[in-house]
């Protein structure tokens, strides 16, 4: 079996990948193998375009039985998940492609009819994972933003438009890459902060990573297994 674990950052994975160097024979830095398992690690960048265009290339070249997007993300406060949670995003979607209209309001792409909310990979306007088989983390629902949250206002109009449990800057196009390369894959983030009103000090970015990391290594664990 062929995993690659994508992430945006290279501290997000660091964990696994220290794990791997103990536990697999490292063909490179970025590549591993136990028996028939294969692990590759991508650290694509930041935002949605570093990681359609690294997704892109990747699959251009090389098929893989697993895709794991893997990273931290906000938890919309009002959706009952807590700092530290580990989820499977099982749909994701574009919050701001669209346009601003003259009273404030957003419009979507979808909305708007320049892009058929049920055009393939689109269902409804959302980007959705057919596997469901993958059971042993709760669910949510995701959305994408170029920036991330922190002005209640926005804060306010984006949960009023949107249901949603996570906020993050690559999830949509990851999804979109792989439901377009018609590769199995899943979207894991843990919850690293509320999105609420900036406050850097609320956020647990060691938590997070460390329960994130803690799941992966489990992955890997039932995948040899």
């Amino acid at each position: 079996m062929k995993i690659i674990f994508v992430s945006a950052t290279p501290f997000e994975i660091e964990p696994l990948r220290q794990h791997l160097q103990a536990n697999f024979w490292p063909h490179s830095n970025d590549h591993f193998q136990k028996d028939s398992l294969e692990v590759h690690l991508l650290v694509a960048g930041i935002g949605m375009t570093l990681t359609a265009f690294n997704l892109g290339g990747l699959f251009a070249k090389q098929s893989f039985d697993l895709v794991v997007n893997a990273g931290i993300a906000g938890a919309f406060p009002n959706r009952s998940l807590q700092i530290g949670d580990v989820v499977n995003v099982i749909s994701e979607r574009f919050a701001d492609m669209g346009v601003e209209e003259a009273d404030g309001s957003f419009t979507s792409v979808h909305e708007l009819g320049l892009l058929d909310a049920n055009a393939s990979p689109f269902t409804e306007g959302e980007l959705r994972n057919p596997v469901d088989d993958f059971d042993f983390l709760p669910t949510a629902k995701g959305l994408t933003v170029n920036k991330v949250h922190g002005f209640q206002p926005s804060i306010d109009a984006l949960c009023s438009k949107y249901e949603a449990d996570v906020e993050s800057m690559e999830g949509a196009a990851f999804f979109m890459a792989c439901l377009l390369a018609d590769v199995p894959f899943l979207e894991i983030r843990s919850i690293s902060n509320f999105v609420e009103t900036r406050n850097r000090a609320a956020w647990d970015l060691p938590k997070a990573i460390k329960n994130l990391n803690e799941v992966l290594v489990s992955m890997l664990g039932s995948v040899s297994s």
